[in-house]
């Protein structure tokens, strides 16, 4: 069983940053593949970002340029950095170990729910 906790969320205005949060915990889980994806009202699931273990990064076409993933070392937690944040940048987040398919095989948190609006 493996467990996560998701903060960071919210409202923000166009142009705007939020900043996401996540550890997952459990026994089932060692230096996994960690990272986001995200999915908006009426759209399938968007890989975001992920980094391994080892530190290597990768983004998804909509958070290159935008987006910062960071990893403690020897720990399983990542924080999601977002800045220019744009009305297409709404949806709900998901912390996840599925890699860069955003594979419904990996273990997923609740999701924390980020909306740009003026």
């Amino acid at each position: 069983q493996v467990e996560f906790e998701e903060s960071g969320g919210g409202v923000v205005q166009p142009g705007g940053s939020l900043r996401l949060s996540c550890s997952a915990s459990g026994s089932n889980i060692e230096n996994p593949v960690m990272g986001w994806c995200r999915q908006a009202p009426g759209k399938e699931r968007e890989f975001v970002a992920a980094v391994t273990g080892g530190g290597r990064v990768t983004y998804g076409n909509s958070a290159k340029g935008r987006f910062t993933i960071s990893r403690e070392a020897g720990k399983n937690a990542v924080a999601l950095q977002m800045s220019n944040l744009e009305s297409g940048d709404t949806a709900v987040y998901f912390c996840n170990t599925g890699g860069t398919s955003c594979s419904p095989l990996g273990y997923w948190g609740q999701g924390t729910q980020v909306t740009v609006s003026s």
